[in-house]
């Protein structure tokens, strides 16, 4: 698979990617009803060769969903790894116990803890995924935690309250980190919208807790629904 992708000014592919100590670099914002998301722009630095491998080692599929009367082709590829996988990278596996240890260390329980990832990746403008709550945490009726490692060309991640229809917008760019945690999932929803701008292809990274994994893998990618 070969997708055109214009390397950072301050990357090279010969060098390896970084990841900055989370300490001082998380910047909480309270969303409200208990829900919050934790900010880190340009946590993995110097991921350019990240994303090359992950675009050419990652076995992506193109999903397809029943929706309505009809099945359709979900707008972007995906790959799932569950609990005991070995991820694609040695990098999203260091990023894991990087967050892991993150989150411990400020008493997040066990069971919410990253523990499977998922990949999204978002060829052009015409790839999204519509509002949707990761059905993992509002189907269980718990807090838990997604975050979410961006690489590649930034994009645009939406959150809506479900009781006040309010939107935020979040540009995500080449490495930054984003968490939703509390109980977002239940009470606010996430998309990517399309563009008709020209933009260059994205990687989505997905970090989730257990859970049930027979929830989880029907849940990872149900965005392609009005609801998921």
């Amino acid at each position: 698979m070969v997708i055109p992708f214009t390397a950072s000014l301050l990357d090279s592919l010969d060098d390896g990617p970084e990841l900055l100590p989370l300490a001082g670099r998380v910047r909480r914002l309270e969303l409200g009803e208990g829900a919050w998301l934790d900010l880190v722009p340009g946590w993995a630095t110097a991921s350019d060769a990240l994303f090359e491998r992950l675009v050419t080692d990652v076995p992506w599929q193109a999903d397809r969903r029943t929706m309505y009367d009809r099945v359709v082709e979900v707008p972007r590829l995906v790959s799932s790894y569950g609990t005991g996988d070995v991820l694609p990278d040695p990098v999203l596996a260091a990023a894991r116990d990087d967050l892991n240890d993150h989150y411990a260390r400020r008493g997040a329980p066990d069971e919410q803890l990253f523990r499977r990832a998922g990949l999204c990746f978002y060829r052009t403008g015409d790839d999204s995924i519509a509002w949707h709550g990761d059905r993992v945490g509002s189907g269980l009726g718990r807090d838990t935690m997604v975050g979410v490692l961006s690489l590649g060309a930034p994009r645009t991640l939406a959150v809506r309250s479900r009781r006040t229809g309010r939107v935020d917008r979040f540009p995500l760019g080449h490495g930054d980190l984003l968490v939703m945690g509390g109980s977002c999932q239940r009470t606010h929803e996430h998309a990517i919208a399309k563009t008709k701008k020209a933009v260059a292809p994205r990687i989505s990274v997905q970090f989730r807790p257990r859970w049930d994994e027979g929830v989880a893998a029907r849940a990872a990618y149900a965005g392609a629904a009005p609801r998921a």
